[in-house]
């Protein structure tokens, strides 16, 4: 299988401001999202999409990301035509405020009819995207499940806490789906974009919960999300020495066995796998040759 391409920073920025397009690559985030729903009023749709297109064909406009374009909810026909237009599609389309399985089957089915084959990265942000969130993230099309905590306060009637527990259970459940599905999942938007401290201990939260990366409003959010799903040295030493060890334990037909005093099952297997994938997709080395004895 091959290894997913990193998505902990997911940059939006708003298709009809296309010099904020060009600029977006130096935050250096892993995901650029150019925003044709929120970020545009319904009457800059056109001009964000000519905007975008023109971008996306111009062959100076080569980040080191992933480009992906969000879509509108009501005027999806149009948004895929345009990018149908361009020379160079983006490599993967958001779909906003899906709900269920059919939704994403009736997009990728407008796609299609335009020979436009994309992954979708699709944002959970309403009651009925929750309930129906397992069955979003098996639809084949889905690559990542995106949760949007703003939007479903907003469907639920909750209000906002510094805490988040008004949406606690829909954000588990959604890193719980994507998880089942073996898709990625990335976290909600911190809005205070002026407070770095709050963003880190959040997305330190997120990838607690098994989250794969976070959105970034503003470019100044990228360096901090980046930090937070990149495993730290220490960590990623220990990984090394498990995997390393566990390769020995294969040879000699163990199922546990011993890392710096901690005897090491299936669980922390896991745990060590998932630093070695997390390490890789931030683009460190990681040596399962590390001398273990």
């Amino acid at each position: 299988m091959p290894e997913r391409v990193p998505r902990r920073s997911v940059l939006f920025s708003p298709g009809d401001q296309p010099d904020l397009v060009r600029k977006a690559p130096r935050a250096d985030p892993d995901v650029i999202v150019v925003d044709w729903e929120d970020a545009v009023v319904p009457a800059a749709r056109d001009d964000a999409r000519e905007a975008t297109t023109a971008v996306l064909r111009d062959p100076d406009f080569d980040p080191d990301a992933e480009v992906c374009v969000r879509l509108t909810v009501d005027e999806r026909e149009r948004d895929v035509a345009a990018l149908a237009d361009a020379d160079t599609r983006p490599d993967a389309v958001m779909l906003p405020k899906v709900g269920d399985a059919e939704t994403v089957a009736s997009a990728v089915e407008a796609v299609a009819a335009y020979r436009l084959r994309v992954p979708v990265l699709a944002l959970v942000e309403t009651a009925q995207g929750v309930v129906n969130a397992a069955d979003i993230a098996a639809v084949e099309e889905v690559d990542a499940l995106v949760f949007g905590a703003e939007d479903l306060a907003a469907d639920l009637g909750a209000t906002r806490t510094d805490a988040g527990t008004e949406v606690l259970y829909a954000r588990q459940r959604v890193v719980t789906a994507a998880a089942a599905a073996d898709i990625d999942a990335i976290d909600t938007v911190y809005t205070d974009f002026s407070d770095e401290a709050g963003l880190r201990a959040e997305a330190e939260t997120a990838c607690e919960f098994g989250y794969d990366g976070k959105m970034a409003i503003h470019p100044s959010q990228v360096e901090p999300i980046n930090d937070a799903f990149t495993p730290d040295e220490e960590t990623v030493a220990w990984a090394e020495r498990v995997l390393a060890a566990r390769e020995t334990a294969d040879r000699e037909g163990r199922g546990v066995f011993e890392v710096d005093g901690e005897m090491i099952d299936a669980p922390l297997i896991a745990r060590a796998e998932r630093v070695r994938d997390r390490a890789r997709a931030a683009g460190l080395s990681f040596d399962t040759e590390v001398d273990v004895s």
